[in-house]
């Protein structure tokens, strides 16, 4: 609409310094240093809300970090959005591979750089944006609420039980998140799926103290060398994990559907050169495509155990630790693989050791059917704004809570989002296209448009 656009146009400036303040502070949700931050952001959310034109907007506490609500109920016959989206980011670290400042947004070739600028503050802060320029020009087309919460980078542990006790006010028709990517501007697309979660931590323990390595190196095992090898075993020669029980419930997709989703443009030497790799690694007999959205990982997300300062400590560590995820697809259910992998990594471990695993959290796969009409509405709403129909692909990552929308609240989930997979996401120098976080403010609104209409 030709009021959306002017109304767009005419504060553009704004929207984007709005971003920027958001951007600036620290809501570290997995480190209790930063409390005090994650409490400053989610009030900071709550007053953009206010000022965007939503009602009934409070902070509100959870045992962990606190969750943004608010809504604008224009008629109780119209259809019901429920948007949700995190204030929380992942912590800077290493710190000293940012080309700036983390919380110093700085914009460079069309580009912001800070840590949260994609995931999730920058598009999250489309939709209020978008929600602005419907309630300014009095065209919003359906009720709105939103939910927008601190803990999403540590398991949403929370949420699940503010869904329980809050059923009745977060009635809605749909779930609308923009926490994903699409493949591009010149190709838009939409994830119909996501990946499930199960996040664990292995402690190997040998010797009760560090020991000297040349006076008892070569007597007693080093947690660390036991603990390279078991890691190095969750894999065989062609990098099938090697969990008993893993694959189980993993339901293969017909050949058909491996050919479609393997039409989506994909250049395999631009995605080497951007990564500085020579050569990719995976499960054999899938491709990249495959590998990344519909296929099961086990990956290493850390390692750590004995000394790691500068120059030279001759010791043999007493204990080893890592970090380790496993990304699910449809079927697979975190709680029963979480507990195949602790059951596993006991018992490959020699007599020599001790090992103690911890399972963090976790969440399970989610596929949105594109035949429901929300999924019509948001390929409408690309189509409207990108002129061409977007290509339906299957997320990577992973948002724990989208099951539990659900399970709880009985509402299907629409992924619409405008990131890209080289905005690294979770590393140093994250950033946000300006042109994506634009075109999401633009396309936002012919979502609520489009599902307006489809539901009457």
């Amino acid at each position: 609409m030709q009021v959306w656009k002017e109304y767009q146009a005419q504060h553009k400036e704004r929207f984007l310094e709005e971003l920027l303040e958001l951007l600036r502070i620290p809501s570290i949700s997995a480190d209790s240093r930063y409390n005090n931050d994650t409490k400053r952001c989610a009030e900071a959310v709550k007053e953009q809300l206010i000022k965007a034109g939503a009602d009934n907007v409070e902070v509100c506490p959870t045992a962990g970090h606190p969750i943004v609500y608010g809504e604008k109920m224009i008629d109780p016959a119209l259809p019901t959005v429920l948007v949700y989206g995190h204030y929380d980011v992942q912590p800077p670290d290493p710190l000293e591979l940012w080309h700036s400042g983390p919380f110093e947004p700085v914009i460079k070739d069309g580009k912001i750089f800070a840590r949260g600028s994609a995931d999730d503050k920058g598009q999250f802060y489309m939709h209020v944006k978008a929600f602005e320029t419907m309630s300014a020009t009095n065209t919003l087309p359906c009720n709105v609420k939103f939910m927008i919460e601190g803990e999403e980078e540590v398991g949403s542990n929370n949420l699940g039980k503010f869904l329980e006790e809050n059923k009745e006010r977060l009635e809605a028709d749909v779930v609308l998140i923009s926490d994903t990517s699409m493949i591009s501007l010149e190709n838009p697309s939409i994830d119909t799926g996501l990946r499930g979660l199960s996040y664990m931590e292995v402690e190997v323990t040998g010797p009760n103290r560090d020991l000297h390595s040349g006076v008892y190196g070569g007597a007693v095992a080093n947690p660390a060398t036991i603990l390279a090898k078991m890691i190095a075993s969750l894999h065989d020669e062609n990098n099938h994990i090697t969990i008993p029980g893993f694959y189980d419930d993993v339901i293969d997709l017909s050949a058909a559907e491996r050919e479609a989703l393997n039409k989506a443009p994909f250049d395999e030497e631009a995605y080497k050169k951007d990564l500085g790799v020579k050569e990719l690694w995976g499960e054999k007999g899938y491709t990249t495509i495959e590998r990344t959205g519909i296929r099961p990982t086990c990956e290493v997300n850390g390692i750590w155990g004995g000394y790691t300062g500068e120059g030279a400590k001759t010791v043999l560590p007493s204990k080893a630790h890592a970090k380790i995820s496993m990304r699910l697809v449809p079927n697979q259910d975190w709680v029963k693989i979480s507990d195949l992998f602790k059951t596993h990594f006991e018992k490959i471990a020699p007599a020599s050791v001790q090992v103690k695993v911890t399972a963090h959290h976790g969440g399970s796969p989610y596929v949105t059917p594109t035949d429901h009409i929300a999924y019509k509405a948001a390929s409408q709403a690309i189509v409207s704004t990108f002129g061409k129909d977007p290509i339906p692909v299957r997320g990577g990552g992973s948002i724990p809570i989208v099951a539990l929308f659900e399970k709880i609240l009985g509402l299907k989930t629409v992924l619409l989002g405008f990131g890209l997979d080289s905005d690294n996401l979770h590393s140093p120098n994250e950033k946000f296209d300006l042109a994506n976080y634009y075109k999401g403010i633009e396309t936002i609104p012919y979502f609520h448009q489009h599902f307006a209409a489809l539901s009457k």
